[in-house]
């Protein structure tokens, strides 16, 4: 890894492979719509996949918009779809920020990496005084589809399209070496994801840990 707006590349992966941040950070976990992101975070911080509330593992808040999403299904089911959204979102957001300003760590799994998406949450963390890191989940399209059938839940072609041209902007930016607007970013392969068992935050974190590569 290089500098504060370095990257990770898989290389060849390590076992026992770890991801460290500073106390306080926000880390968003992004990456195609059927990439793996859930399912990772399943397995590191065992969650079961019915939550509809944040999970805290000690100091640090396990936040996935699937978590808010279940919260209001039942409550606004009669609601048009874009309403559906946007209130969802709203609470996924408030989420994060309500973590953050009670002094925890943050690994939040946000599907939509657009640059307005990315700069609203670096704006958040700015104002709640914390670090922003990307952790991007690199899966070729073609498994994210079929990580899509698995799940029983695809997306429409046209939003998925949508999807790819934004992640595919955002990817080959920060292997150039911009992560902007956040401090910094690992990106993963399903490889390297495979193989990572831990993400830490402590007051030496820099997102140094021992990197699967």
């Amino acid at each position: 890894m290089t500098g504060e707006r370095g990257r990770i590349l898989p290389d060849e992966p390590e076992r026992g492979a770890m991801l460290s941040y500073p106390s306080g950070s926000l880390v968003i976990l992004t990456g195609l719509p059927g990439a793996g992101k859930t399912t990772l975070l399943q397995r590191l911080y065992g969650l079961h996949g019915e939550e509809s509330r944040p999970i805290t593992t000690g100091t640090v808040a396990v936040i996935d918009s699937a978590q808010s999403k279940r919260h209001w299904e039942r409550r606004l089911g009669w609601a048009p779809y874009p309403v559906r959204r946007a209130v969802v979102f709203a609470t996924h957001i408030g989420r994060i920020r309500q973590a953050l300003a009670g002094g925890r760590s943050v690994i939040a799994h946000n599907r939509g990496c657009g640059p307005y998406v990315l700069r609203g949450f670096a704006w958040l963390a700015r104002r709640q005084g914390a670090g922003f890191h990307l952790l991007l989940l690199d899966t070729p399209p073609e498994l994210a589809l079929a990580g899509q059938r698995t799940r029983g839940r695809v997306v429409a072609p046209r939003t998925f399209a949508r999807h790819r041209r934004r992640w595919e902007s955002l990817i080959a930016r920060v292997k150039g070496g911009d992560a902007a607007p956040a401090t910094g970013a690992h990106i993963l392969d399903r490889a390297s994801a495979a193989l990572l068992e831990a993400i830490t935050f402590d007051e030496t974190g820099g997102g140094n840990g021992r990197s699967p590569r």
